[in-house]
C-alpha cells in the first residue's frame, strides 16, 4: 500500500490566516523514497507484490493542467479561507437541498470549497486547470497515468451524490466545474490502473502491478482497525480527530453536524464527526511551551509521552481546567469556522499538569460530542476501538474510556490507513472475496480498557459544562 499526504506527519505552508497548502510533487518524491526503503528493508521481491493500495488525507485540491501539470499547491483539508464563497454557494443553491444531494452543509473543508476560491481569487490559474484530483489520486496518477478516485474519498468533495455513489451533475452545474475534469469513480478494492514502466523505475515496483481505487485516510483507517459493520465505531485521534460509525444506508443528519459519506465497501456508508484541532493542540502545546522541564535534553524519549506523564500528576477533571480545542475553527457539532481555542477555569494554583490534562480531556468532550449526535440520530454503538497517535497513550486511552463512559478496545495492528489500504488491495487481488472476509481474518484486538467509575462520573458532569463554553463563547468567537 502508499499512504499519501497525511497531514498528521507533514508540514504545510499557511501563507494567510487559516491556509494550509502542500506541494504535491513533495508527495510523490516522498512516496518514491518510501516505497524504495520499503523494499530495501523488507526484502520483498516486488514480483510478489500482487497489488498496490493507496490511502491519503481526504478533502484536498489538486489542480492539474492540460499536460498534468500541478498549477498551484493543494489546498488541504484544513484550511478555512474559503468560508464566503462556501457560504454564497451555499445559498444559491439552497443549504438544504445541497445537504440532500452531497449528504452534507457547505462547508470550509470540502474541496468544491477549494475550487470556488481559486476561481474567485486566482482565475488565472482557473483558467488553466483541466482535471482535478484528490492527493492519494495524484500518486496513483504518478504510478500509473490514470485518473481515478473512490466513492468514499470522492465523497469529500462536495461533488459527489452520496447515496446513488456518483458525481452529482446538478452541483457541477451549479458550481460552473465541467465533469470531463473530474476522475473516473471506483469502488475502493476496484483495479484502476497498473503501475508504468517510468514508475517502475522510480519506485522499484514491478511494471504493471496492479493499483487499486484505495479510500481516503478515514474510510481506509476504518477498514484497518475492523470497522466494516454496523455498530462498529472507531476513535482516531491524528492531527485532527474523527468519530466512525458504518451504516447500511445514508443516515443522515438534517443539521449537517454529522458527515454522511460512502464507505470503502460497496452498498455501505458511514457517518463521520471530526474535531479539527485533536492531537493538533497537544502537538500546539509541545511546540510552544516544550516538552517537559528535560526537553531541550535528548533523552530518546517520546515528548509525547514526557507530556502525558505530566499530564498525569494532576487528577482527573484537571481540578476544573478546561480546553476548547477549536484552534483550526470546529466542525462537528459547530460548523463554525471563526471558532477558536480557549483555557478556561485557570487559578494562580494550576500548573501545567493541569493544562495538559486538560487538553487531553478537552479533545475527548469534543469527540463525545458525535456519540452524542449518535444517540440523536439512533446510530448504534455497540463497539468503540481507538486509533491513531492518540491510542498509543495510556492516559489519554483511559481518558476516552471515562468521557465516553464506556469500554473502547485497541487492535493488534496500528498502522490504521496504511493497514486498511492494504486489505483493500488485497481484496482487489482476490486474496480475499470480500473487506468484511478480510477483516475477519486480518484485525484482532489486543486490549480493552473499561472506565474508571469516579473517574468516569465526574467527566460525565464535566461534559455538561464543557457543552456549555461554546453557546457562552460564540459571540467573543465571531
Amino acid at each position: 500500500m502508499v499512504s499519501v499526504g497525511a497531514a498528521d506527519h507533514a508540514d504545510f505552508a499557511s501563507p494567510g490566516p487559516g491556509w494550509a497548502e502542500q506541494n504535491p510533487r513533495d508527495w510523490w518524491r516522498a512516496c518514491q523514497l518510501a516505497v524504495r526503503k520499503m523494499l530495501q528493508q523488507s526484502q520483498v521481491d516486488p514480483a510478489h507484490i500482487a497489488c498496490v493500495g493507496l490511502t491519503g488525507q481526504m478533502h484536498g485540491a489538486v489542480v492539474l493542467d492540460a499536460k498534468k501539470e500541478v498549477v498551484r499547491p493543494a489546498i488541504i483539508w484544513c484550511d478555512q479561507r474559503g468560508d464566503d464563497e462556501i457560504q454564497h454557494f451555499s445559498r444559491q443553491f439552497g443549504a438544504e437541498r445541497l445537504i440532500r444531494v452531497a449528504c452534507n452543509p457547505g462547508l470550509t473543508n470540502f474541496t468544491l470549497t477549494k475550487l470556488l476560491w481559486i476561481r474567485q481569487h486566482e482565475p488565472q490559474n482557473w483558467e488553466r486547470i483541466r482535471s482535478i484530483m484528490l492527493p492519494k489520486d495524484y500518486i496513483r496518477l504518478c504510478l500509473t497515468g490514470d485518473a481515478a478516485t473512490d466513492v468514499a474519498d470522492a465523497s469529500g468533495t462536495l461533488l459527489l451524490e452520496v447515496a446513488k455513489r456518483q458525481w452529482s451533475s446538478e452541483i457541477l452545474s451549479a458550481a460552473g466545474i465541467p465533469p470531463e475534469w473530474l476522475p473516473a469513480l471506483f469502488e475502493s478494492s476496484a483495479i484502476t490502473g497498473a503501475v508504468s514502466a517510468e514508475a517502475a523505475e522510480l519506485t522499484g515496483l514491478k511494471p504493471g502491478t496492479p493499483v487499486a481505487a484505495g479510500a481516503g485516510d478515514q474510510a481506509a483507517g476504518a477498514v484497518g482497525m475492523g470497522i466494516v459493520r454496523p455498530g462498529s465505531v472507531s476513535v482516531t485521534i491524528g492531527t485532527s480527530g474523527v468519530v466512525f460509525a458504518a451504516t447500511e444506508r445514508p443516515a443522515l443528519d438534517p443539521g449537517g453536524r454529522l458527515h454522511t459519506f460512502c464507505h470503502a465497501l460497496p452498498n455501505r456508508w458511514h457517518v463521520m464527526g471530526v474535531t479539527q484541532a485533536a492531537g493538533l493542540s497537544l502537538r500546539w502545546f509541545r511546540d510552544r511551551f516544550g516538552a517537559g522541564e528535560d526537553h531541550l535534553n535528548d533523552d530518546g524519549r517520546d515528548p509525547y509521552a514526557r507530556l502525558a506523564d505530566e499530564a498525569a500528576q494532576s487528577p482527573p477533571g484537571a481540578e476544573g481546567v478546561f480546553w476548547v480545542p477549536y484552534l483550526m475553527g470546529e466542525r462537528t457539532p459547530h460548523l463554525d469556522p471563526k471558532a477558536r481555542g480557549a483555557w478556561l477555569g485557570l487559578l494562580a494554583t494550576h500548573g501545567r499538569p493541569h493544562m495538559i490534562r486538560s487538553i487531553l480531556e478537552g479533545v475527548a468532550f469534543s469527540l463525545k460530542d458525535s456519540f452524542s449526535i449518535f444517540e440523536e440520530l439512533k446510530i448504534p454503538v455497540e463497539t468503540i476501538r481507538l486509533g491513531g497517535g492518540g491510542a498509543r497513550s495510556p492516559l489519554w486511552r483511559q481518558i476516552q474510556a471515562d468521557v465516553y463512559g464506556r469500554e473502547v478496545e485497541l487492535v493488534v495492528t496500528e498502522e490504521g490507513a496504511a493497514y486498511g489500504a492494504a486489505i483493500l488491495a488485497g481484496v482487489g487481488a482476490n486474496h480475499w472475496n470480500s473487506a468484511e472476509e478480510a477483516c475477519e481474518a486480518a484485525v484482532r484486538v489486543s486490549k480493552r480498557i473499561a472506565p474508571v467509575p469516579a473517574s468516569a462520573a465526574l467527566l460525565q458532569q464535566n461534559y455538561k459544562l464543557y457543552r456549555r463554553i461554546y453557546p457562552a463563547l460564540r459571540s467573543i468567537f465571531q
